[in-house]
């Protein structure tokens, strides 16, 4: 489905570990612009490393672009971290992106439980 907000610039909340805020030199969500007219998940990430370069390489591997291990991806208490990085977002869940009433969460996981 696409979003005709998304195509005009609509800004993304998009919340990052404290890890990575830190090294973002950032406090709280972060907003990016997106002017794509279908939302995955790689179009977030893209926006993300593009405002803020520092984090290029740490969410994804450079050269594959494939997603860390320990990292996860979450929007509307949904977990979209195995879903293909180009596959649209859910509709519930891109739509709420792009209304702004839930952010895209990338989260830092622990091994062990």
């Amino acid at each position: 489905m696409t979003y005709p907000g998304a195509a005009l610039g609509t800004q993304v909340r998009v919340v990052l570990p404290a890890h990575l805020r830190n090294l973002a030199g950032v406090h709280g969500e972060v907003l990016v612009r997106l002017s794509v007219p279908v939302l995955t998940q790689r179009a977030v990430l893209d926006a993300v490393e593009s405002r803020y370069p520092v984090l290029g390489g740490t969410i994804r591997d450079r050269r594959t672009g494939k997603r860390r291990a320990f990292i996860r991806f979450y929007a509307c208490e949904q977990d979209l971290s195995n879903e293909p990085p180009d596959a649209p977002l859910p509709d519930a869940v891109a739509a709420a992106i792009v209304a702004g009433t839930e952010p895209f969460l990338v989260v830092g996981a622990m091994a062990g439980g």
